[in-house]
């Protein structure tokens, strides 16, 4: 996750707010306008981070309304598919089929090449992931979205609020590549079946997703377990082996290959020169060095010592 911009309007002179406001989005975000009715003007801020080839915005804001225009679409034109997951509030969501409730906990799916209005009674909190038109229909559904999606709170729309709100908070695994695919598969358990498509795979996708994502965060926990990951999702062990089938491994393999794939990566960067063997077999979760030693000998064929940079220095010599 990498932060690109954050911005607060109250630094900002109250009659300027909106201005302010409006210009940061159409750079930053999408274009759009916006009205306030707080006799405090529009106090809001806007964090936009990227993640691989997604965008996330975290948004808060007091009451206020903002609205995509059939003109704002021409003139300023967005080819993108935007998920909004309110955290916090009450929302309405005008479209040109009608309009929807949303409490928090709700997300709504909806295309920006169309005119919507978002109406924000009282005080809000909310996560927007900006999904490119063409990431969206590789990734998640090919169906175009001709009227928005309404997701009430559940287990798929918990888990990708969850990820998102980890990546806002940096406390991702670091690895942008696995958080977008993360992020899409949420996306598609959500999306395709409303929109006709894959009706049977997407709640598998989800369940393996989100446990991807319980393991990314506890992967240095020595307690981790296919069981752990299972109580955290409500499933079974045995219903979680089913979740892991279409991935090749078992729920055990998966935390093991990704261990020692950090593991390796860490030997193998000169940055970590100056920690031991045994320090990085325990900063990913290996309960001893010497079964660290021979697990990672029988992936990789090689000690943990052999692939340490030349010239480790002290390190070097705890190969284990």
């Amino acid at each position: 996750m990498t932060l690109v911009s954050r911005v607060s309007t109250r630094s900002v002179d109250p009659e300027d707010r909106i201005g302010f406001w409006e210009e940061y989005n159409r750079r930053a975000l999408v274009g759009l306008t916006c009205s306030s009715y707080s006799p405090h003007g529009l106090l809001a801020t806007q964090a936009n981070f990227r993640l691989g080839g997604l965008r996330l915005a975290g948004i808060t804001g007091n009451e206020h309304v903002i609205e995509r225009t059939r003109r704002t679409c021409r003139d300023l034109p967005k080819d993108s598919v935007f998920v909004s997951l309110l955290t916090a509030g009450q929302a309405v969501f005008f479209h040109a089929g009608g309009c929807l409730t949303v409490r928090a906990g709700d997300a709504v799916l909806y295309d920006t090449r169309g005119p919507y209005l978002f109406g924000f009674p009282s005080a809000m909190r909310k996560l927007l992931v900006d999904i490119p038109r063409e990431t969206f229909a590789g990734h998640c559904a090919t169906a175009d979205l001709s009227a928005p999606l309404l997701f009430e709170r559940g287990t798929t729309v918990s888990a990708l609020e969850s990820v998102l709100t980890d990546w806002a908070a940096d406390r991702g695994s670091g690895d942008p590549v696995r958080a977008e695919a993360t992020v899409l598969d949420l996306v598609r358990a959500l999306a395709a079946p409303r929109l006709g498509e894959d009706s049977a795979a997407p709640a598998g996708d989800a369940r393996l997703a989100l446990a991807g994502h319980y393991i990314e965060r506890h992967l240095a926990d020595p307690r981790l377990s296919p069981e752990r990951v299972a109580d955290a999702l409500g499933i079974s062990t045995r219903h979680l082996s089913r979740v892991f089938r279409p991935s090749g491994a078992t729920p055990a393999r998966h935390i093991l290959d990704r261990r020692l794939t950090e593991a390796r990566d860490q030997l193998a960067d000169p940055a970590s020169r100056h920690l031991t063997v045994a320090e990085i077999a325990h900063r990913w979760g290996f309960a001893s060095q010497a079964h660290f030693t021979r697990v990672f000998r029988d992936r990789y064929g090689r000690t943990p010592g052999e692939v340490r940079p030349t010239g480790a220095g002290p390190a070097h010599s705890a190969t284990g």
